[in-house]
């Protein structure tokens, strides 16, 4: 059995880079295939997930090419995409599956749209409701699951009312908008993050953004984001900014560490993004901000961490949640060692990613020797130390790269089994944690 040994480390001091976003990467090679014209994109993310939706955009007409590390996509336009000659397999990927359901629901011709078997547990029927009200047909598993049978075209603008603040949900009609007469609307509880809309506005679409009051007393503001459909798309040259998501593994790893110092440059920082910031300088890490700039709409700097010894608990809940939801594995690893409790709530959301992850990250982190008692909506770490021992991260990349980094503040070392499922988002995750603890 494949398996990673991570030992305890010392102080850590380094500069790293970080691969490119991999959220914006999906959309830049969709948004690539969408448009009239050349698009030209550096730092796409080589990940599994995100050649599974360039893939894609390939079946379904645009043509790729690299040259060198630029990657280079001569779009279709809205009226030329072609139907793929085979099922859409976006292995792991719920982004690939959800974003270009709402492209394959403005498509007149059939299409199957399929991902892996961690995908196919995941509920699809949160954008099956709304691409079916704008006049799409599709057919699922039971449960409304992958692979789904999708034929569209002909589609009408909706204003639709989402129940979750899901910016996979908001992309997917925001993309079947395009392709609808008329104006889209779509209402999301709450804010979440927003990269299809400022690329949309980078291609040269009029997206609408805003918030109105909340649906009941008490409730955070909604989010309301409007479309015009058969908004052509031009083709740019976009940069994309290193995954905040992927270097939130790092940046654990320093604020843990006594003494650690990490540079990391070009990290994006969209507001629906940059949570894990805030919450570690809450929990007592010190994070500086340089070289501040736009790229392709998106706030991009340069971020030292500095480790100072000590982390004290937090809660972390309800309207930070949508802002740090991918990165709750690697804070509860940091929440083990804090001091304290620390309590997760609202994050009901991490029951359906690849993994429960609720229930993956209590049983895992047990085994380490970490107090944790599992709720519903996520869980209380009490902190102290790690102890290290054997896991397994149920193929899970998110799991696998947050064990990791306990295994670097534990006591004896962690080793993890089925490691290599991180090529799903961070290839090269190995070689750099190599590096920093060496």
């Amino acid at each position: 059995m494949d398996v990673k040994k991570v030992k305890p480390a010392g102080r850590i001091k380094h500069k790293i880079v970080i691969p490119g976003d991999k959220s914006i990467s999906h959309r830049a090679a969709i948004m690539g295939m969408l448009a009239q014209g050349e698009t030209r994109i550096t730092n796409f993310l080589k990940a599994e997930d995100c050649l599974n939706t360039l893939a894609a955009c390939q079946q379904l007409g645009a043509t790729v090419n690299w040259h060198n590390e630029e990657l280079i996509i001569q779009g279709c336009g809205l009226e030329g995409l072609k139907p793929p000659r085979s099922v859409i397999d976006c292995g792991n990927s719920g982004t690939g599956v959800r974003l270009l359901s709402g492209v394959l629901a403005g498509q007149s011709f059939e299409s199957i749209i399929t991902g892996d078997e961690q995908i196919r547990r995941r509920p699809m029927q949160r954008i099956i409701d709304p691409l079916f009200r704008m006049g799409a047909q599709i057919e699922s598993e039971p449960g409304g699951r992958c692979p789904l049978r999708i034929c569209g075209g002909n589609l009408r603008a909706i204003d639709y009312i989402s129940t979750v603040a899901s910016a996979q949900v908001k992309s997917c009609i925001i993309l079947a908008g395009l392709f609808a007469q008329g104006k889209t609307s779509i209402s999301l509880p709450g804010s979440s993050r927003d990269h299809t809309e400022r690329l949309l506005r980078f291609f040269g679409v009029a997206v609408a953004s805003g918030t109105a009051p909340g649906s009941g007393p008490g409730q955070l503001p909604d989010e309301k984001i409007l479309v015009d459909g058969r908004s052509e798309l031009s083709g740019r040259k976009i940069n994309i900014p290193s995954d905040i998501s992927s270097a939130a593994f790092f940046m654990t790893a320093a604020a843990i560490l006594p003494g650690a110092e990490l540079k990391l440059e070009n990290i994006g920082l969209n507001p629906g993004r940059s949570g894990i910031i805030r919450v570690l300088v809450n929990m007592g890490a010190e994070v500086v901000m340089e070289n501040q700039r736009q790229e392709a709409g998106e706030p991009v700097a340069d971020l030292i961490i500095r480790g100072k010894g000590f982390l004290k608990s937090t809660h972390i809940y309800g309207p930070m949640i949508p802002g740090l939801i991918d990165e709750i594995p690697v804070l509860a690893v940091a929440a083990a060692v804090a001091e304290g409790e620390t309590i997760i709530s609202d994050a009901a959301e991490l029951r359906v990613k690849e993994t429960d992850r609720i229930s993956m990250l209590a049983t895992e982190l047990s085994s380490l020797g970490v107090e944790v008692e599992e709720r519903p909506d996520g869980m209380l770490i009490q902190g102290g130390n790690i102890r290290g021992g054997e896991v397994d991260s149920h193929g899970d990349h998110r799991l696998a790269m947050s064990l990791a980094i306990a295994g670097l503040v534990s006591e004896q070392g962690v080793t993890i089994k089925n490691p290599q499922c991180v090529n799903t988002s961070f290839p090269g995750f190995w070689e750099i944690l190599e590096k920093v603890a060496r």
